[in-house]
Order: structure tokens, then C-alpha cells, then sequence
């Protein structure tokens, strides 16, 4: 599909979403000083309504957003490959020993061995060869994608993607678990994908061999691992070539009108000269 389906598909997703936290703030939830103050009397006493009234604002943006990045992906995924979905069950028989090992090395990754030696370094073809070497009674497992994508531009070659999507700072258990997910993704038999990936939607330390946030190094290797996928490679492969240019301008397509109406219209002030900032390519 062309870029400009993409960044179609995508502005729908965020006008919709932005259209609703405006409601939100102007109209079904407004910010009302006077309340603030009976609520809050000290706080009113120290503290600039405006300060309360920015909080008020964003508690009201972040909670519809939270899902933001899945939809998104599952947007460009649709305009871009065909189709895309969250919450996607896969069910497939995997080997008892197989996972056994997977539980080993999930082990062996957490927590340190008791001859003192360092905590092993994520390997993940290592690791996977070692999992699939393992045979045994297959077990029925079901895991559930974070985003689940099939390429549909050539019927009779359908590719099947699953993408574990995590914010830019994971957390530790969140990895640990996307990590066995995909461990059993690619050990079922027969195999239900053609890949399977752990994704963050951007990368805040700018190119990907910058990033330097420790808590998932713990499981994945996040610059070499070839299953590791930061920014635009991400975009590019949840919504084909252009996909990440076609969210960048999107984005930047519908974000000076929204930055705008917040200036007039919740806080009241003309928006400064400066007012309009884009979405740069280091998304």
C-alpha cells in the first residue's frame, strides 16, 4: 500500500484519540478552579491554578494514550501489510523438554550462578538453538501477541509476524516475560510464525547503538540481537518500507492544530510564535 495510506491510517487513530481527551478536558471533565480550591485549600494557597490545570491535562491524556503505540502499529500493519491485531492468541504444541529449557535459560539469565561466576549474557541464537534441540511429549501452549501482523501482499506467500511491543524504559519482568513468549513461539511444531520480535515504538537515546537502558540487557542483547527491533526498524516491519516516515508525518501533520486548540482553548492563552515542534526522525 502507499505511504500515504499509513500516515492515513494513523492520523485517524490519533485524531480520534486526541479528539476524545479534549472532550475530556473542555467539556465533560473540565478543570474548575473554584473546586480546586474547596478540594485543595493549601495547595491553592501555594501553588498557580495552572499548575493543577497542566496536571489536570495530562492525567487526562496519558490514560487514553497508554495503548497508543499498539493501535498505532495495528494501523499501519492494516494500511500497509493487510492485517494487523492485538491481543492475538497463537496456540501450538511445543515439546516438554524444550520447554524445560526455556525455563533454564530465563534461570540462568535472572540469576547468577552458584559458583560465583557472572550472570550469563543474552545470546539469543544460542539460546534458541539450545531450546529447539530438546524433543520430548508435545504440550498444547497458548501465547498471547502484544500485536499480531500477517504480510498479505502476496497471497500465496502470507507472512505471520508476532511483535511482544513494550514502552522505550521496560521494566524487568515485562522483558522476562516477553522473552518466554517468543521462546515458545519459535519452539512450537509446527512453527505458527515466520517471526517473532521484541519491539519498543522509539528509542529516547537517539540511534539504537546508543541505547543504553540496562533493565532489558538483562534478557536480550538490544543492540545485536537480530529480534530486537527499536524505531524505525520496528515501523518498517510492522507496516512495510515508508511506514516510519508515514508516522512521523502524520504526526506532524495533525500536531500544531491540537497544540494550538490547547493554547486557546483549555489554557486560554495565545499560543506562542514557537509553538509549532515536530516529530523528528529519532522517534
Amino acid at each position: 500500500m502507499p505511504e500515504h495510506d499509513v500516515e492515513a491510517a494513523i492520523q485517524e487513530i490519533i485524531t480520534r484519540m486526541m479528539d476524545r481527551v479534549m472532550d475530556n478536558v473542555l467539556v465533560n471533565d473540565p478543570f474548575i478552579a473554584e473546586q480546586h480550591h474547596a478540594k485543595r485549600p493549601l495547595y491553592a494557597a501555594l501553588v498557580p491554578d495552572e499548575i493543577f490545570k497542566n496536571a489536570h491535562f495530562e492525567r487526562r491524556f496519558v490514560t487514553p494514550f497508554g495503548k497508543a503505540w499498539e493501535l498505532l502499529a495495528v494501523a499501519a500493519a492494516n494500511a500497509g501489510l493487510g492485517f494487523g491485531t492485538s491481543g492475538h492468541m497463537i496456540t501450538g504444541n511445543v515439546a516438554e523438554e524444550r520447554l524445560r529449557r526455556i525455563t533454564e535459560v530465563l534461570n540462568e539469565l535472572e540469576h547468577p550462578p552458584k559458583d560465583g561466576n557472572a550472570r550469563r549474557r543474552p545470546d539469543w541464537q544460542r539460546e534458541l538453538e539450545y531450546v529447539l534441540s530438546g524433543g520430548g511429549e508435545p504440550i498444547p501452549v497458548p501465547v498471547i501477541c502484544d500485536v499480531y501482523v500477517e504480510d498479505r501482499r502476496k497471497p500465496r506467500k502470507v507472512k505471520k509476524y508476532s511483535f511482544e511491543l513494550k514502552a522505550p524504559l521496560p521494566n524487568s519482568d515485562q522483558t522476562k516475560v516477553s522473552k518466554e513468549k517468543m521462546l515458545k513461539l519459535f519452539a512450537m511444531e509446527p512453527c505458527q510464525i515466520d517471526g517473532a520480535y521484541y519491539a519498543l515504538p522509539y528509542n529516547p537515546y537517539g540511534r539504537k547503538q546508543d541505547y543504553a537502558w540496562s533493565i532489558p540487557e538483562r534478557w536480550f542483547n538490544m543492540k545485536n540481537d537480530p529480534i530486537v527491533l527499536i524505531g524505525d526498524e520496528f515501523w518498517e516491519k510492522v507496516g512495510g518500507k515508508g511506514a516510519y516516515q508515514a508516522l512521523i508525518d502524520a504526526v506532524n501533520g495533525i500536531g500544531p492544530g491540537y497544540r494550538e486548540r490547547i493554547y486557546r482553548e483549555f489554557l486560554g492563552i495565545e499560543p506562542p510564535d514557537d509553538a509549532e515542534i515536530l516529530l523528528k526522525a529519532i522517534v
